[in-house]
């Protein structure tokens, strides 16, 4: 089939694809919102990102490779924390860990949580100030925890009775008085999807608001002094777009904090309500500013501590992939390119699964552009697909390609900093991909890709 014809036919095909998406106008079109700010279509029509053209980063680094816009990664830690002014803003290790970006969270004024002992090496590795941190986590073992302790972390959310116990003991030992939150579900559903959803009753993490758990924990700590109860946790999920969540979440948990000071006396210092907040994956996605969120949370809070007569605690939030998501694409390679009787055209790329679990883990959608070239052929429905022997191994679900996509484009798959490199595996033994951060003109590998002699290494026979 020619490439006009294979267009006509994908365009008029575009009801197969979901109710939103439909045929663009200009297939070399880039949404600035799906984009971090330094990527730009050059006079050739390829892709550049901080003025250096993927085609050039794919010779130097290979593909896949995962490609972090330095400067917009440092400009969004500085909008989150100038939209939430005077209140602690946490980054979230577990979207995308290494040393480099803790050095960048770090120089931009940010703190860091992380969720295990790995994490807390990488930023303990990376000269993260141990004060800054904070351990999440339901189920940290004595060697985590003794690690922390030693460290001086600067809190620990606590997330079980029997972690109370644990870490009682091994600070009473120590002779430490280490803060430390309680982790309150407030029994919030998240209008997202039910594995990222953490506020609601059925699930692993926290202590129940609605059974007396959390105020029980809140008041053992309390009893036995050995620990120093900074404040109570709330996190009701992750990709959410509104403060409406958050307006149920900081009145139930600020209600605790009311009878904690009525009843204990004990009125404390800090208040943390999470955060999760949503990015751009698709045209169909509209996040809010860091400004109207942090003026939102602060509004509610407010309104609420004054309502009860309490002095508003000092706050802290945990922005999750809003920070680095939209700052990193991934830059793949076409490998094979087969239309299917007529439905769409599976365009195969160099990755899949084992760099992007996302999309087989809980169906999330990405969007994805030709990147080495600009094209005049008309669209046509693909689903990009990876190289793995699973046949879910899908990385966009659906999308309009140019009709003359063909073997050795690159195409680029936007708002991959969050999780998907943190997620990344192994599968078919495929070796991890690079992460390769680009300023100024100029790239440099801070990840580097794993190799065949990586996979045999922990293989001892």
């Amino acid at each position: 089939m020619r490439a006009h014809e294979a267009g006509a036919l994908h365009a008029d095909l575009g009801q197969r694809a979901p109710a939103w998406l439909r045929p663009p106008a200009d297939v070399n079109q880039l949404l600035p919102q799906l984009w971090p700010s330094g990527v730009a279509r050059g006079r050739d029509g390829g892709l550049s990102v901080a003025g250096v053209p993927v085609a050039q980063l794919a010779a130097e680094h290979g593909t896949p490779a995962y490609v972090l816009d330095e400067a917009d990664l440092r400009a969004r830690c500085r909008a989150f924390v100038a939209g939430f002014r005077g209140m602690d803003v946490y980054y979230a290790g577990k979207a995308l860990l290494c040393k480099a970006v803790v050095r960048v969270v770090a120089e931009e004024g940010l703190r860091l949580d992380v969720c295990t002992g790995g994490e807390l090496a990488v930023a303990l590795a990376a000269g993260m100030p141990p004060e800054r941190i904070g351990f999440h986590g339901n189920n940290k073992s004595v060697a985590e925890l003794s690690r922390a302790l030693d460290a001086g972390v600067g809190r620990i959310i606590l997330d079980s009775f029997t972690e109370i116990d644990r870490l009682t003991v091994l600070a009473r030992e120590r002779g430490v008085r280490q803060p430390v939150m309680i982790r309150v579900t407030v029994g919030v559903e998240a209008h997202t999807h039910e594995y990222i959803a953490t506020g609601h009753e059925d699930q692993k993490f926290g202590f129940s608001l609605a059974d007396g758990s959390a105020q029980a924990a809140a008041e053992r700590v309390l009893d036995d002094g050995v620990l120093q109860l900074i404040g109570l946790h709330s996190h009701i999920g992750s990709q959410i777009f509104d403060t409406a969540g958050f307006e149920v979440s900081a009145r139930r948990v600020l209600g605790l904090h009311a009878e904690l000071a009525k009843h204990t006396g004990a009125e404390l210092a800090e208040l943390d309500l999470g955060g999760g907040f949503g990015i751009a994956y698709t045209s169909q996605d509209d996040p809010a500013s860091p400004v109207e969120l942090g003026a939102g949370i602060t509004g509610i809070v407010e309104q609420e501590c004054a309502a009860r007569g309490l002095a508003v605690p000092r706050l802290s939030v945990e922005p999750g992939r809003a920070i680095i998501g939209p700052a990193v694409f991934t830059l793949y390679e076409v490998g094979t390119v087969k239309p299917v009787d007529g439905l769409r055209t599976y365009v195969s790329v160099d990755g899949g699964m084992s760099d992007n679990l996302r999309t087989a883990l809980y169906g999330a959608a990405y969007s994805a552009t030709l990147a080495s070239r600009a094209s005049s052929a008309g669209p046509m429905l693909t689903r990009i697909v990876g190289k793995h022997c699973e046949a879910g191994d899908v990385v966009v679900q659906d999308e309009f390609l140019p009709a003359d996509t063909r073997p050795g484009d690159l195409v680029a798959v936007p708002g991959t900093g969050a999780y998907c490199r943190s997620l990344a595996h192994n599968y078919n033994h495929v070796p991890r991909p690079p992460v390769v951060a680009v300023a100024d003109g100029r790239s440099r590998v801070i990840v580097r890709r794993e190799s065949e002699d990586d996979l045999m290494a922990l293989d001892v026979g």
